[in-house]
């Protein structure tokens, strides 16, 4: 069963990292791609790249292409076709490998509803379930609606109140149908205080089983994980027994082979943990169990395909250390999460400390709504938790970034906040400690920064001066103002006036001093003020990056005459990222209350309402069901109620 040739049917960073692993074995790989991928680095890393029309779920042109390509076997990554048994059976039944558990299995276990009957039967404990919404009052509020056949937060929704379980459903069904094709969901017992940890299994085609060891993924948004870390802080040794013999008792029941994930909903006042589903792939925190454990899930996956022994047992098995991965991904934390697009203008890992980067974009890489936000994973393995976080924060706020908004700083602010150090990492993180979402400067540091922008620009601009370029920057044979440049940070308009002194020297603002000891294209050594740093500076027309040992300080440089234009439509609501309007729930002449769902529209695979913003009545609905819209496009308009003024209130 040994194969030569490897299709991936994948993209992005796992992509890489296949090819990484299967390269390692001496294997080559194929891969696919689609015209929103051209420019991806997956492609030229692997021995040749396919490009089909369709799409990463079209598993008709997938095995076309595997059979051109001379491919003998299939690795499906994670997403996309990873859990669709009707694929794996075709792969199969067309003679190929296919690098994962049998179809069947991965039909067993992809429902999630019969994989919670199998688990019962193998006597794992699990949470109050039901397929009829009708049970809702049995199972008790709040409860969660979740899709029954798929993952990754896609489909799945919180209900707190009975009069909100009927719109959660019908987004939950259009939210699972896109995302895995299937719109069937579940009802299911919600556990407010809890973690959610992990068994990772390995089955050879021998009968051969282990676990190794768990993952904790509890820090959430939008019900999708953000940090992964092994080992758990809440799980001490009878407990990591306990939940391993559950995960190989069911990983038996079912025969299971090839890697896997066994979830439980872990209870943080009792410590009762429950069977959440069967994950029969390969999961995005992977890293981290390597890293503890030092065995290769990739090569450990393409061994058994080729029907090879595991080779050890239970007993062979080690942990060392603590690891910790954080997903890099393009959204905006201060907007709730909302996806982004644009294109990476900076994207610089530091040299120290070293960190494991799993990345499927690099400078120049187009981001768009086409695909999940997930840009990057970025794992640190140290011998403490605390040494693991503090490597990994250090590694986020040295990495040089911009062009897309993404959730480095925010990662970087949890992994330093004092709860998540002291190990309080339940599923509501997020809302009760309320992390930095953004880049945190004190006025001093801001300064710098600043300071830092307007001088690489003179720099900038005294490099590209064709005449009179020994002549001191500035120099008059007047006196007149000085030189000056507004940046904007954030909301915040930033002037920083310098004028060039004879020692070389500059004099910012009124008693401030910078001196530049080097200049380059792509950095600047400065001093102002006594305060000395070499930071890295990337420009994109008005967008100025520069580097901060917090993280990487977004500027945009202001024009000196700004051109008047129209004034935003009074009560004009515009799409807060590139979608497609999937729901239009008002007309024109409608009245609607605060928090209203007005719009809902469907970006990067993920469902996103717009709501009212105060009470009024819509006056104009701009877009329809079914269209694409740019980010900033106009939605609709609200004309606000008017406002009662109370006729008693003395007058001034």
């Amino acid at each position: 069963m040994t194969f030569t040739t490897l299709l991936i049917a994948n993209r992005g960073e796992i992509a890489r990292r296949i090819i990484r692993g299967a390269n390692e074995m001496g294997i080559r790989t194929v891969g696919i791609y689609t015209n929103a991928d051209v420019g991806a680095p997956f492609i030229t890393e692997c021995d040749e790249a396919l490009r089909i029309d369709t799409g990463y779920l079209d598993g008709d042109a997938i095995l076309d292409v595997a059979q051109r390509s001379g491919a003998e076997a299939i690795h499906p990554g994670y997403g996309f076709l990873s859990e669709n048994s009707e694929f794996a059976a075709h792969v199969q039944t067309a003679g190929l490998i296919w690098v994962g558990p049998p179809a069947h299995v991965i039909a067993a276990m992809g429902d999630k509803l019969e994989a919670k009957k199998v688990a019962q039967v193998a006597g794992v404990p699990i949470l109050l379930s039901s397929d009829d919404p009708s049970d809702a009052r049995d199972i008790g509020y709040p409860l969660m609606v979740k899709a029954a056949a798929g993952g990754g937060g896609k489909g799945m929704r919180i209900v707190y109140d009975p009069s909100d379980l009927e719109a959660a459903v019908a987004a939950a069904r259009r939210e699972a149908l896109s995302g895995f094709g299937d719109d069937r969901v579940f009802l299911e017992r919600y556990v407010a205080a809890s973690r959610h940890v992990e068994i990772q299994i390995l089955g050879d085609q021998h009968g051969n089983l282990v676990h190794l060891g768990e993952r904790e993924c509890s820090i959430q948004r939008r019900h999708q994980k953000l940090i992964e870390e092994s080992p758990s802080t809440i799980v001490d040794e009878q407990m990591r027994h306990a939940m391993g013999d559950a995960a190989l008792e069911l990983a038996k029941a079912i025969g299971y082979q090839s890697a896997g994930t066994v979830e439980f909903l872990v209870d943080d006042d009792s410590r009762e943990f429950f069977f959440l589903e069967v994950n029969t792939r390969l999961q995005v925190e992977h890293p981290v169990t390597e890293a503890v454990t030092g065995i290769d899930l990739v090569r450990e996956q393409l061994r058994i395909a080729m029907g090879e022994e595991l080779g050890y047992d239970q007993d062979d098995i080690d942990f060392e250390g603590h690891a910790i991965e954080v997903r890099l991904c393009a959204e905006d934390p201060g907007a709730g999460f909302l996806p982004a697009t644009g294109t990476m203008v900076a994207f610089e890992p530091a040299f120290s400390p070293w960190v494991r980067w799993e990345s499927g974009v690099e400078q120049g890489s187009v981001v768009s709504v086409a695909f999940d936000p997930l840009l990057a994973k970025v794992i640190a393995h140290a011998p403490t938790r605390v040494e693991a976080a503090s490597t990994l924060a250090l590694a986020l706020e040295r990495l040089h970034i911009g062009g897309v908004t993404t959730n480095s700083d925010f990662l970087a602010a949890t992994l330093r906040h004092p709860g998540f150090l002291a190990g309080d990492t339940t599923t509501d993180f997020i809302e009760r400690y309320q992390p930095a979402r953004s880049l945190s400067l004190s006025p001093e540091e801001l300064n710098w920064a600043a300071t830092a922008a307007a001088l690489w620009l003179q720099g900038l601009n005294r490099s590209q001066t064709p005449v009179l370029q020994h002549i001191p920057s500035g120099w008059r044979n007047a006196r007149l103002p000085r030189q000056s440049v507004t940046l904007r940070w954030k909301d915040e308009s930033l002037t920083v006036a310098y004028r060039s002194l004879r020692d070389g020297s500059f004099q910012v603002g009124d008693d401030g001093s910078a001196r530049v000891y080097r200049w380059s294209e792509c950095d600047i050594d400065l001093e102002v003020n006594g305060r000395r740093a070499t930071s890295r500076v990337t420009q994109s027309r008005d967008l100025l990056l520069v580097q901060t040992p917090r993280g990487t300080a977004r500027f945009n440089i202001e024009p000196l005459f700004v051109i008047s234009s129209a004034d935003a439509t009074l009560g004009g609501l515009s799409a807060p990222m590139p979608g497609v309007i999937i729901d239009v729930r008002v007309e024109v002449g409608q009245h609607v209350e605060v928090g209203q769902t007005l719009i809902v529209m469907e970006a990067m695979k993920m469902e996103h309402i717009i709501v009212a913003p105060s009470a009024g009545t819509v006056s104009d609905v701009l877009v329809t069901t079914a269209q694409q819209v740019d980010s900033g496009a106009a939605l609709l308009t609200i004309e606000p109620d008017n406002e009662v003024t109370n006729e008693n209130e003395d007058s001034a």
